[in-house]
């Protein structure tokens, strides 16, 4: 969809998705089923990584649970309780095996052990014992900060006061998921019935209400259960592998789950994975899938973390709904960088729990593949049961005429729409996209939006609306026009006032500093994330030094190798930059915008460690350690990582088959290590 109906679905599904959370966190009466949180949930968490900019401070998604109410007091997670990511089928998980191989340089046909779970379907608590006695238990929260519901939990017989056996860490911080039963669950809408009551909705959402109780004494009536699966803060060593580990916690009292089990080859784990599939109708409780863990932890603790997850463990989860249903049009919406979306208006159907109306079909070359039109019947699928997407079209399509093509002029400004076409490969892109920059509207509001956004600027209270409004109005052509509104004016519009407009500038005048990478997300460039942006501005340092290397960045230039050998910034990125730079119309409105702000200096790396600061080159073969797990570790301590060798590379890392980065090493005087070098020298 576009980011009109994506800003109208968010905040839709946004609204849906509090008003669920109030009536399971707060009322203990879920009005939704398992299934229909959680696709709304997931619709909301695909659409914002597709607008990114429409994301809001108060969003659900940026969470990774529920907020904390207020009700209980507050306890902050001292290793932070994160997620995981998805496989959505064997190809996938296949592909999760060979990139864990891959980052640990292990061959392909190397024995690597998994334990297999079922994901139990109910809510995330953490337990915290010392010298083995529980000292609170909180809920997961947003990851970060949960609530203290320490006396709820303790009324739960599977969760132990205090530990049995021995030999546990003085520290210890279990982790695992509160559930609800399907016979529990069963009686407990068997009594609700009786006394009149509404029934619970699913056995998760009672889960939830019934633990996020006030009266403790509510809980323990109650048939909560807790299974216990992994671990936050400890003092000392669990065990050698995730298995072991896990059996302790059985050892010392704790429910673990029987259908746990380890492998040693992908074959396996999936076999797992279906046999769950299965049998999981007769589990007694909810599960959405299976988990993968590598069992080794000192690979654990090598493969590390991505984002909000481990590169040691995926969800491998249940299929995806389909349905058919009619294709009634396709609409063609604008986005921010130019691009040209053909959506699907579909009759509605319930899919996954939720209702679709709309379905990517991604760009052209896709309805040409499916050869869809207006008026087919078609098959169609929530992607990981986020994404709506049509899948094939029913019936005989073979012969027939493609009867839909884009537009090669924009729908909004009537501007050329292009498919851009590399001049080295000559390959098409596959989108087309308006030419007419930021004197497209649609592009202009978008970029707006992308401005204020809240891994942007963050300015609260100025919203899609807003945009849409200020631009309308002719007050908002440019970034710092944001910083210098009227706000008088805007305090005499319809639906403002003085208390809402002296808010807004509260809010904006807040922001007249910000981080170097924020700035450059900021900005809106074309193939410049928040990876790359952050990533751009480690290496600069400042802006001032950044944009003044953009200025000089001609092929063949210092300043454009010192560029192109970013780890992490490839040719598509470096064109986008140089591109938006060179343009004297782009540094005149960069100008004008410092000149309403302060872009703060990157935070530089500490010196701490010995290869903090410096630039690190890898080259050959490594064999003791893969090219990704080098890198890593590198930035991890303070390194930058470069692609390329120049005169200010610092330090070259060569393996087996080291060629020209090496010689040119040699020639400019470059200290160069061998793997065992680099290993003694990190130590």
């Amino acid at each position: 969809m576009n980011e009109s109906d994506a800003k109208k679905r968010i905040k839709a599904l946004s609204q849906e998705i509090k008003a669920a959370d109030a009536l399971y966190y707060q009322d203990d009466n879920p009005a939704l089923s398992d299934a229909e949180y959680d696709a709304l949930r997931r619709e909301l968490v695909a659409l914002e990584a597709e607008y990114p900019y429409l994301i809001t401070k108060d969003s659900p998604t940026q969470n990774v649970g529920a907020k904390p109410s207020g009700k209980f007091a507050k306890i902050t997670h001292s290793v932070a309780m994160l997620s995981l990511d998805n496989a959505m089928n064997d190809g996938e998980v296949t592909e999760f095996v060979a990139r864990v191989k891959r980052y640990l340089n292990l061959p392909e046909d190397a024995d690597l052990a998994f334990t297999a779970e079922p994901k139990i379907d109910g809510l995330s608590a953490a337990l915290r014992y010392e010298n083995g006695k529980l000292i609170y238990g909180a809920t997961r929260g947003d990851g970060k900060v949960g609530e203290d519901v320490t006396a709820n939990l303790r009324t739960l017989e599977t969760v132990p006061k205090q530990l049995t056996g021995s030999g546990w860490p003085d520290v210890l911080e279990v982790r695992g998921e509160v559930y609800i039963e399907h016979g529990d669950f069963d009686a407990m809408n068997a009594a609700q019935v009786k006394a009149g009551k509404p029934e619970y909705k699913n056995p998760r959402n009672a889960a939830a209400g019934s633990l996020r109780q006030i009266d403790p004494s509510i809980t323990a009536g109650r048939p909560l259960k807790f299974f216990a699966y992994t671990w936050g803060e400890l003092s000392g060593p669990l065990a050698d592998t995730q298995f072991k580990a896990v059996k302790r916690f059985g050892e010392w009292g704790f429910y673990i789950n029987p259908d746990m089990k380890l492998h040693d080859s992908v074959e396996s784990i999936i076999a797992h994975y279906h046999e769950i599939e299965e049998k999981r109708a007769g589990l007694g409780y909810d599960i959405d899938g299976v988990v993968y863990k590598v069992n080794d932890l000192a690979l654990q603790e090598r493969l590390g973390f991505v984002s909000r997850a481990p590169r040691w463990a995926v969800a491998h989860k249940f299929p995806a709904e389909k349905a058919i249903t009619t294709l009634e049009a396709i609409d063609v919406q604008v986005g921010r960088t130019g691009a040209l979306t053909p959506v699907a208006r579909l009759t509605p159907i319930t899919v996954g729990g939720v209702v679709v109306s709309n379905a990517t079909l991604h760009n052209e070359d896709e309805i040409n593949r499916l050869k869809v039109k207006p008026g087919d019947q078609v098959e169609i699928q929530r992607a990981g049961d986020v994404i709506p997407q049509v899948l094939r079209v029913i019936g005989d399509v073979e012969g027939r005429s493609e009867d839909f093509t884009l537009p090669t002029e924009c729908p909004i400004c009537g501007a050329d729409a292009v498919r851009d076409v590399d001049e080295k490969t000559g390959r098409v892109d596959v989108v087309r996209r308006c030419t007419n920059g930021l004197s497209c509207p649609a592009q202009a509001i978008e970029g707006f939006k992308h401005f204020v956004s809240r891994r942007a600027f963050d300015i609260d209270g100025l919203g899609a609306k807003q945009i849409e409004l200020f631009y309308e109005l002719g007050w908002v052509k440019e970034p710092a026009d944001i910083f210098k509104l009227d706000f008088d004016a805007i305090s005499k519009l319809e639906g403002f006032g003085e208390t809402s407009a002296s808010n807004l500038k509260d809010a904006i005048n807040a922001r007249r500093a910000i981080d170097f990478d924020r700035f450059l997300y900021a900005l809106g460039i074309r193939h410049i994330g928040q990876g790359n942006a952050n990533l751009i501005a480690k290496h600069y340092l400042s802006f001032e030094r950044f944009q003044a290397a953009m200025q000089a960045a001609e092929i063949g230039t210092d300043a454009y190798a010192d560029l192109m050998g970013i780890d992490g910034v490839g040719p598509g990125q470096v064109s986008a930059l140089l591109g938006f730079f060179q343009s004297e119309n782009n540094r005149a409105i960069v100008a004008r915008l410092l000149g309403q702000v302060e872009v703060k200096d990157a935070e530089a790396p500490s010196n701490d460690s010995p290869v903090s600061g410096k630039t690190v080159v890898f080259t050959g073969k490594l064999e003791r350690f893969s090219r990704d797990e080098a890198k890593a570790k590198a930035q991890s301590l303070g390194a930058k990582v470069s692609g390329s060798v120049s005169a200010k590379t610092d330090i070259l890392v060569a393996g087996p088959g080291a060629g020209s980065k090496l010689k040119k090493a040699t020639e400019l005087g470059i200290k160069t290590l061998t793997e065992d070098e680099w290993l003694e020298l990190i130590s």
